[in-house]
């Protein structure tokens, strides 16, 4: 979507337009409020703004949205087909990462109880393998952190490719 359009769109319009970039309901209000941006770069200072930080529990229920590393979602939505282009670092032929993966989620998923998260644009497989084994030694407080951290960049490079000047 065009900055131009984005900022004369409808409310509903935008909230959908936002909400596959992160679902987190106080995110995505503040964003359609503050419009019109003058520029991408303008929503994106902004957005970074409002996403620092995220709750508690606005992490968990961004969470609940994002599939476990290695495991391409299959659904037809916005965000699915985001998350499948992320992760294109992942090869799912490769069953050797794919094996790794999926034991270091089950690890992480035992010791914290959520799905591992990373940003996987950008990251190939043995660089988020080695991101999820050295997280595996973290503490609860050090990856709550992490983790809200890495939503933030999620959020934000979903938007990024969301607007257009």
């Amino acid at each position: 979507m065009q900055l131009a359009v984005f900022n004369g769109a409808d409310r509903a319009e935008v909230t959908a337009a936002l909400r596959p970039c992160i679902d987190v309901q106080r995110w995505v209000d503040q964003i359609a409020d503050a419009r019109p941006f003058a520029s991408s770069q303008a929503l994106l200072d902004f957005a970074r703004d409002a996403a620092a930080p995220f709750t508690p529990y606005e992490v968990e229920s961004a969470m609940a949205h994002h599939p476990r590393i290695g495991e391409r979602p299959t659904a037809a939505t916005t965000e699915a087909s985001m998350s499948r282009s992320e992760q294109a670092g992942v090869d799912p032929a490769d069953t050797d990462v794919t094996t790794a993966l999926a034991e270091g989620n089950r690890a992480y998923e035992e010791k914290f109880g959520r799905v591992f998260l990373i940003r996987a644009a950008g990251r190939t497989a043995p660089e988020i393998l080695a991101a999820l084994h050295e997280r595996l030694t973290h503490t609860p407080d050090q990856e709550d952190a992490i983790v809200a951290q890495q939503l933030r960049e999620i959020a934000l490079l979903r938007l990024e490719g969301v607007i257009s000047e």
